[in-house]
């Protein structure tokens, strides 16, 4: 049996076999988006979660701080006096980091990947012109 070159085939032939193989290239390529997308949400649900662990320990730590803070100013003044100021500053830290989070998240609005939209329309808009040559 003889081998086929690709001058022997018809060019329906042809576009049939890049057709299929362009699908066929197009499901593996997906696939493999799939798999190491699933690889990277496990690391980052541990990283997420060794990180959530840490926020924790630092939480009582910085309570251990504060209330270290407390029993200093209690030398000096009342002990609800010592443990108010330091609660009034912890409200006004707490403050200016929400303004500071709600001016970043109005920043990072609208969701949706603008520049990825704008660079795949201009690439589909250039194969079409090509195609139309």
């Amino acid at each position: 049996m003889a081998v086929q070159t690709a001058n022997d085939h018809s060019i329906g032939e042809l576009v049939q076999r890049l057709s299929e193989q362009t699908g066929l290239l197009v499901r593996q390529e997906l696939k493999l988006a799939q798999v190491e997308m699933q690889e990277k949400g496990k690391r980052a649900g541990a990283g997420a979660g060794l990180f959530g662990g840490a926020g924790l320990v630092a939480l009582y730590g910085v309570g251990f701080l504060l209330a270290a803070a407390a029993l200093l100013l209690a030398t000096t003044l009342e002990p609800w006096i010592a443990v108010a100021i330091v609660g009034a500053a912890l409200l006004l830290v707490s403050g200016v980091l929400a303004l500071t989070g709600k001016k970043q998240v109005e920043q990072a609005t609208p969701l949706a990947p603008e520049q990825a939209i704008e660079t795949t329309k201009r690439d589909v808009d250039e194969i079409k012109a090509r195609a139309t040559r």
